[in-house]
């Protein structure tokens, strides 16, 4: 990595303070996060260094971009770590009973409650409704049709999550939860001021946030009400997230945390996926030789077909595009820890009240690691490319005990909407790179990603 603001810090020594960016961090850190957010990130990753300090709006916190410190964080010594403080300001009011804040005894109560969802056998079975609506998206277009994707992927996904999760019609659902999710975005987008206040302080966004808050509990609650008057027999038949959250004990799972898991399931399962379908089609319709290659790998093993779970693990090229998208890509941009007692990394002495940000926005795109690390290049997920890269080189869904529940269910239902579309149509990239992005919830672009739909 070339260096653009600090030599390589050499032998580090007891007391030594890591490089940090700017010449007065905490003006220049918190101004730069507020004009230009991946700007920042991007200063950061072109210091040679794998710790560097940064000071935001009173926040002192480190990012940690060599994988084996990501490793020894999220997996060797995750038990020093926790969530932090400032993810527990930012989201805890709307879902720190979810099992994305919560910690310790508590969280382990709640995985293994909630792990059966998310057993192989059970998401093989929500296979058929997931191409079904992606089908059903692509009836929708016309031969030679101007499409924004991401609108279309997330009416895709949240279709997906509403019979999944709920069993119920989204349509119902969405008219709350999609002004949620705007607010939240507006909220947590480190380019606005209102992302580093408390919820407290009646900000504009702040209102927003609570009155669409207010409309998504309300609208919960019919849905909850309408589930438990249901028999028994009725309950047991039905098989979403839902009904298993609800056969727990109250002691187990309160209204409020059936509410915080609720959200944090369709947070994460929403953007995230519509997210890694919209760069999977602005990548495939910029790079036609690839497409190609994907086309004649679905040709060769469907037929024609739509897809179907068992289909994917004969579609090696396919899983291939989608790991790359994920790279170039990661929706999840970037994990936080903050350690529970003092700790060392790459010889620096970190506080516990430190934030630590490891972001798979700069290590996915090392070139220590990767080869044209801006380059989508599917064919570089070789063997033997993938046995010497090392482990946390990679980790879109996270790591360790508490990587990503939704891993395996969101892979496959990427996999199966690429398989599905792909097969019916050819897709060209309308929109010029680069992507403007921004660093809201999820890595999201700020204007519409559109590609013109050929059929094949």
């Amino acid at each position: 990595m070339a260096s653009q603001e600090a030599d390589h810090p050499g032998p580090v020594t007891p007391g030594d303070e890591p490089p940090r960016p700017g010449r007065v961090p905490v003006v220049d850190n918190t101004l730069s996060m507020l004009r230009d957010p991946l700007g920042f990130y991007d200063r950061v990753g072109a210091m040679d260094a794998d710790v560097v300090g940064y000071n935001v709006a009173g926040t002192t916190g480190y990012f940690v971009t060599h994988p084996d410190l990501v490793e020894r964080i999220l997996v060797t010594d995750e038990g020093n770590y926790e969530k932090g403080a400032l993810l527990q300001r930012s989201l805890g009011e709307y879902i720190g009973e979810g099992l994305f804040l919560l910690e310790g005894e508590e969280w382990k109560e709640q995985r293994t409650a909630l792990q059966p969802a998310f057993y192989r056998e059970k998401i093989a079975a929500y296979g058929d409704s997931m191409t079904d609506f992606a089908a059903a998206t692509g009836e929708g277009w016309t031969d030679g049709e101007r499409v924004d994707v991401l609108p279309a992927m997330r009416e895709y996904t949240l279709r997906v999550l509403g019979k999944t999760l709920l069993d119920v019609d989204i349509d119902r659902t969405a008219a709350a939860l999609e002004p949620l999710l705007s607010a939240l975005r507006a909220r947590l987008d480190p380019r606005s001021l209102s992302a580093y206040v408390p919820l407290a302080v009646p900000t504009p966004t702040n209102r927003r946030v609570r009155s669409a808050r207010a409309d998504f509990e309300a609208t919960l609650d019919d849905i909850i009400a309408e589930r438990r008057a249901e028999s028994a027999a009725d309950r047991e038949a039905r098989d979403d997230v839902l009904s298993l959250l609800l056969s727990l004990d109250e002691a187990t799972m309160s209204r409020e945390r059936l509410g915080h898991q609720l959200l944090t399931f369709l947070v994460a399962g929403h953007d995230t996926t519509a997210l890694t379908l919209t760069y999977a089609w602005f990548l495939l319709g910029h790079h036609p030789e690839r497409q190609r290659k994907l086309h004649d790998e679905l040709d060769s093993v469907l037929g024609g077909a739509d897809p179907t779970p068992a289909d994917l693990f004969e579609l090696p090229y396919l899983d291939d595009v989608l790991t790359e998208v994920l790279r170039l890509y990661p929706p999840a941009f970037t994990t936080f820890r903050q350690p529970t007692e003092p700790v060392t990394l790459g010889g620096y002495d970190i506080d516990p009240d430190a934030q630590l940000t490891i972001p798979q926005w700069l290590v996915h795109r090392d070139g220590r690691w990767y080869d044209d690390p801006d380059a989508f290049r599917p064919e570089r997920w070789t063997d033997a490319f993938e046995s010497q890269l090392p482990d946390y080189a990679y980790y879109p869904f996270g790591g360790g005990p508490r990587h990503c529940i939704g891993m395996r269910f969101a892979r496959m239902e990427a996999k199966l909407a690429i398989a599905t579309l792909a097969g019916r149509y050819r897709f060209e990239t309308v929109t010029d790179p680069p992507l403007d992005l921004a660093m809201r919830i999820t890595l999201s672009p700020t204007e519409p990603v559109e590609v013109r739909v050929h059929e094949r």
